[in-house]
């Protein structure tokens, strides 16, 4: 007896810490108090407003992802909408004071305008890193705001989505949003089962002007390319998960000679079919070199965040559209209704797939 009560305990513990990191927890035993005790994705247990109305994004990834369930509960940006970004989001939204990064190498946050935004909560949602909880507990010691950070990354922002509903009491638009991710990421799993390994399309992501900074193979930048059943033709041994990628020369890249070439825009897509040293590529020989759609974010990544989600639909679809059967101009004005609230006409579809859907 005494042996299966210990087993008992023992399993509850493993429960809860299972649903103590990343998931929705309230455990406040007051139910007349306006708080509720949160535990996040790195354990920690913080005190938050049960009607939570003003939030405050702790960078660009977590910015991209609250926009699409509560852009009306944003006071500030991590950063502001280029010139040309700007036609893609409201006014309102586009004249928020700007925030900064928070934490990490490029951390710039403005101390000053976010203590006077007055957030509930400072949300931090993406891939978890070692020095996480740590990050957390600085900025809440910095600014006296309540924060949390909510793990997401390829395969988990439906779980995410749903952890933020429960958290902003929007459960509603979670679960469409949430609903949409699974319906992608299941797809892109059962499809990718279908494909051979022999038969797999090598595909060389590039960046930068010159395009030979690649987001190579082990990057969380490029993790779409594996997903829909491809393979990261540049594999290195030191992977960056930065946006500007690993730099490679290019007797490294005849060396990978990938099937597909994808380039960021204002890259190298616009002259690589007049330079001879890449027309020694099979890619540029068959005439296989895409530009990714970016507007108002790149669909592959930079930064990996939801907007990763659109990239499955139109890599799969690029690579394999016999299973992949997409009408992309369909799939891209669905995506930017749901995440960005934004109305994209079937011309500003076509213009986006100029380089790549549409070229062949």
């Amino acid at each position: 007896m005494k042996n299966r009560v210990l087993k008992l305990a023992a399993a509850l513990l493993i429960l809860v810490q299972l649903f103590g990191c990343g998931f929705y927890s309230e455990i406040s035993t007051d139910k007349s108090s306006d708080n509720y005790i949160f535990t996040d994705s790195c354990g920690r247990e913080v005190s938050l407003p049960k009607n939570i109305t003003k939030i405050a994004p702790s960078g660009s990834t977590a910015q991209m992802i609250l926009y699409a369930i509560a852009d009306d509960l944003l006071v500030g940006l991590s950063s502001t909408p280029s010139m040309e970004q700007m036609k893609y989001f409201p006014e309102e939204y586009i004249n928020l004071p700007t925030f900064g990064q928070f934490y990490g190498s490029k951390a710039n946050m403005n101390m000053e305008s976010l203590i006077s935004a007055e957030p509930d909560v400072i949300i931090d949602v993406g891939d978890m890193k070692e020095t996480h909880r740590e990050d957390m507990d600085s900025i809440q010691a910095q600014t006296g705001i309540p924060t949390i950070f909510i793990e997401a990354h390829l395969e988990t922002f439906a779980e995410a989505y749903r952890t933020l509903g429960k958290l902003l009491n929007r459960e509603k638009t979670a679960e469409e949003l949430a609903a949409y991710i699974d319906e992608k990421v299941n797809t892109a799993k059962t499809n990718s089962a279908k494909i051979p390994q022999d038969e797999r399309v090598t595909v060389m992501f590039g960046t930068g002007t010159t395009g030979l900074d690649c987001n190579a193979k082990g990057s969380v930048q490029a993790d779409v390319i594996e997903l829909v059943g491809a393979e990261n033709a540049v594999v290195v041994e030191d992977v960056s998960n930065k946006g500007g990628g690993n730099p490679i020369n290019m007797e490294q890249l005849y060396n990978f000679d990938p099937d597909v070439i994808i380039f960021d825009a204002a890259g190298a897509y616009d002259t690589v079919f007049e330079d001879t040293a890449w027309q020694q590529l099979n890619a540029v020989k068959n005439k296989k070199v895409y530009e990714i759609p970016v507007m108002p974010y790149n669909w592959m990544a930079n930064p990996p965040s939801v907007n990763r989600i659109l990239g499955i639909s139109w890599l799969g679809n690029l690579l394999y559209p016999e299973i992949y059967d997409y009408d992309m101009v369909l799939e891209a004005q669905r995506y930017y209704k749901l995440f960005w609230h934004y109305e994209l006409s079937e011309t500003e579809a076509e213009e986006m797939l100029r380089k790549s859907t549409l070229s062949n």
